[in-house]
This record gives C-alpha cells, structure tokens and sequence, in this order.
C-alpha cells in the first residue's frame, strides 16, 4: 500500500492552497482530484472577485479570513505575477429607500476590518461611472478582480516545486481508519477502473460539491457531524463589446446572494449575475430565458442596457449549507476535536468567499494539524 504524509481531496483553488502550505512545510502531499483538469467546478464557475470582506458576519470564519485572505492574495498574486487588478467596487442604492442598507454595509464591514469604504453622492459615484444611475454609493477600493485559473496553476506549480504529486481522474471510493492509525483510502481510475488503496496521516477534504459525501464515505465517521449540503446554482449572462464601466456594481444583497451584479474580466468584458436557482442536480446549462429576468435588476443602476444585449454565458454551483428563506451559513471548518478522528480536516461549505480566502483557509488547516504542517 502507498503511504504518503497528507492527502489533500480536491484540486480546487482551495485544495491547492492547502496542498502548496503542507508540501512546503515537507510533508509529502498527494492531491487526489476526480476529474480530467484542475479547479473544474465551483473555483472555475465564479466572478473571480478578491473580495474586501464587507457582507458577512462579525467574528466568522468568512470575515476573518476574506479580511485576512484578500491582502496574502494581493501579495501572492504581485510576488508571483499572477494577473489581476485591484479595480474598486460601487455598492448601489437605486432609490432612497435602499440607502439605509448601505449604512449598515458600511458598519458591518468596519466591525469585521475592513475600513476604507467611502460614501459617495450620486453625482460623485456618476463622476467615477457616468452610465451608472444611483442614489447613493459605497466605494470599496480594496475590491478586485482575478483570473482564477492562472492562481490554481501557480499553486499548483509551487506545490510540485516542493514535491507534491497531482493524481487527476481519481476518484475517491470508500476510506477507513487505519489499525495504526491515520487514514486509508481506496480510490478508483476513472479511465481504467482500476482501484488502488492509499494510506495518510492527515487527509484534507477539500471535494467542494463533493466534500460532504466524500465525508460519508469515511468508515467510523460518525454522521452526525455531516451538514446537509444544497446546490445553488447561479447564472451569468455578458454583453457584446465592452461595457462602459471599470469598476465592478453590486447593488444592495438580496436573499441568497449578493443581487445580479456587473462584474469584469481582465479584459474589459462584463458579466451580470449570479441569480440564485436551487437545484439537485450538478447540471451547468443556462436557459437563454433566464436572461429576460436580468434587464429590470441590470437596468436600476444601468438603465441604458439595450434590449437583446444580454447572451447566456455559464453557471457555477455553490455548494451551500444553508437553504432557501434561511440565513447563509458560515464556512465549516471540521477538526479532529470535533469529530475525533485524528489527522481529518473536513471543509464543508466553502463558497464565496473562499476563491478570496484560500490562503488563509491553507493557514488554518496549517494550524490544525499541529507543528510539522506549520
């Protein structure tokens, strides 16, 4: 049986950064991913946004590591000429019954660390973005933009630089805790299915969509500690050409999400979404129709998008805890203290923001494992 030090499940933005933290502190680090590419799934199907860390509760695990994720982030991707750009956010009030919310973004953010947003007059957020319509606005200029892709594969390539191994088209079949201790897992070749065991001291579940039944499948788990996972799909639709705007607009959240927000790529092209759409099944179409829904919300803070604009362009699938009407969970960190199983980490829930936080989630799991992963 191969025996490695740690297994990271998942090659995911965040699988990766923890695979990068534990091989660089020498441990001899597997990364097991089930399908054909790296970060195919939720770290791919996103609007590659560093966020400030404004929206979420004081004192959780999102706050504190957003906060603490954005700025390694800015440092990682500068030190490792990864591509993004720190363009700024305006947060929108469309009329003044919405104002009042941005004054409690604003001191919500401030509670969790983030203190450089600004308010703006319509007339100086308009300055900024002359085809923005707005009441009010809050500037938020530690807000940016990344490509994701070229993140994953730095972190991938530095996790190799120090000996990690990546195994794609590997599926996770069944573990169980070793007689010795630490963990075995019995995995499978998507290709030729063929099935091999491994044994770990540490595995780290990273699965993302598939972290919860991954943690199902672990003999000896105890399952009370299993969250119950749902799918919130959200779509994105793009316009032609490039938009007339070089900061991102959010207007104030709304539930489930942040509201159908214009986002941009590195190259100018802006994306409107996510929606929110519960689903169970892992199903990635867009209905074209959709986009009818998006020119009413789009038009409150852009009201000169012209009819037929808007073309269908992904989806992602948010692998949440929460549900419809409830309020959003926080990431779930799940530790030996808690489940007792020694050398488990389990990451559930791990969605916006967690492209922002993945270094400071690699940290943590760090912290967990004890000195020799630090």
């Amino acid at each position: 049986m191969e025996q490695v030090d740690c297994i990271v499940a998942g090659a995911g933005v965040i699988g990766l950064a923890v695979a990068r933290t534990m091989a660089a502190q020498g441990l001899d680090t597997l990364i097991l991913e089930a399908a054909d590419a790296i970060g195919t799934e939720t770290s791919s199907r996103n609007s590659e946004v560093i966020h400030a860390g404004i929206y979420y509760p004081r004192g959780s695990l999102k706050a504190r590591y957003c906060v603490d994720g954005r700025e390694l982030l800015y440092r990682y991707c500068a030190e490792r000429s990864i591509p993004h750009r720190r363009c700024g956010k305006l947060i929108v009030a469309t009329d003044e019954a919405q104002e009042p919310v941005l004054a409690s973004i604003r001191a919500n953010a401030a509670a969790c660390g983030v203190d450089d947003l600004r308010f703006l007059s319509a007339a100086e957020a308009q300055t900024l973005e002359p085809a923005l319509h707005c009441t009010k606005a809050l500037l938020s200029p530690s807000t940016g933009i990344i490509d994701s892709h070229a993140l994953m594969l730095a972190l991938l390539g530095e996790a190799e630089e120090n000996g990690a191994m990546l195994s794609l088209n590997t599926r996770i079949v069944s573990g169980r805790i070793g007689a010795g201790g630490g963990i075995v897992l019995e995995t499978m070749d998507s290709a030729s299915g063929e099935r091999f065991e491994i044994a770990a001291s540490h595995l780290i579940n990273a699965a993302g969509l598939g972290a919860v039944a991954l943690a199902a499948s672990l003999d000896g788990f105890d399952r009370q500690f299993l969250p119950t996972l749902r799918y919130a799909k959200g779509n994105y639709f793009s316009v032609a050409g490039r938009a007339p705007f070089s900061r991102l607009v959010y207007p104030v959240p709304e539930p489930g999400g942040l509201g159908v927000h214009l986002t941009l790529d590195l190259a100018g092209t802006a994306r409107f979404g996510p929606d929110v759409e519960w689903t169970d099944r892992l199903d990635y179409r867009v209905d074209p129709a959709r986009g009818e829904r998006f020119y009413d919300a789009i038009r409150k803070y852009w009201p000169e998008l012209a009819d037929g604009s808007l073309q269908a362009a992904y989806s992602g699938i948010r692998p949440k805890l929460s549900g419809p009407g409830e309020a959003n969970s926080d990431f779930v960190i799940q530790d030996p203290a808690t489940h007792r199983i020694e050398g488990l980490v389990n990451l559930f829930g791990i969605e916006s923001p967690g492209l922002t936080s993945s270094l400071a989630i690699a940290e943590h799991v760090a912290r967990i494992l004890g000195p020799r992963a630090r």
